[in-house]
């Protein structure tokens, strides 16, 4: 069980190849987990905190939910389909050994706009990094 807890691609128990093969680098996940949480942040604070959130994110890039889009919508159409399977892996609708199903029937439903449909659900950020768990990587532990 110590795998699971390391976070560390090639230790997972789905793989033992370098890296868990999701259809898109554990980086860009990362990355977009990233913009998710911050997007979340910035709307959950934009009724009270504004002050301390504008001194915060000053030093930041620019992580608001038009990058989030932007992430999203320059990943190619597999990529995409894996970002959204590894959000249902995280909500619960799928286990990581029904990956190929899931990533499946994201490729089927070919969202018109997987950053819209993505973006809709409510805290992304949470669920992709639920997903990542699943196959026994840890987000905060994936270099970015």
């Amino acid at each position: 069980m110590s795998d699971k807890s390391s976070g560390i691609p090639g230790n997972s128990p789905q793989d033992d190849d370098d890296e868990v093969d999701l259809g898109i680098s554990l980086q860009t996940i990362a990355s977009i987990i990233d913009a998710a949480r911050a997007s979340d942040a910035t709307e959950g604070d934009a009724a009270g905190e504004d002050a301390e959130l504008d001194a915060e994110d000053a030093a930041k890039p620019d992580l608001t939910g038009e990058n989030l889009e932007s992430l999203i919508d320059e990943l190619n159409e597999d990529e995409q389909a894996a970002l959204m399977a590894l959000a249902w892996v995280g909500r619960g609708d799928y286990e990581p050994d029904e990956w190929e199903e899931a990533l499946n029937l994201a490729r089927e439903r070919n969202e018109a706009d997987p950053a819209g449909y993505l973006m809709g659900m409510d805290l992304l950020g949470d669920l992709l990094a639920e997903g990542l768990a699943a196959f026994g990587i840890v987000v905060e532990e994936i270099e970015r």
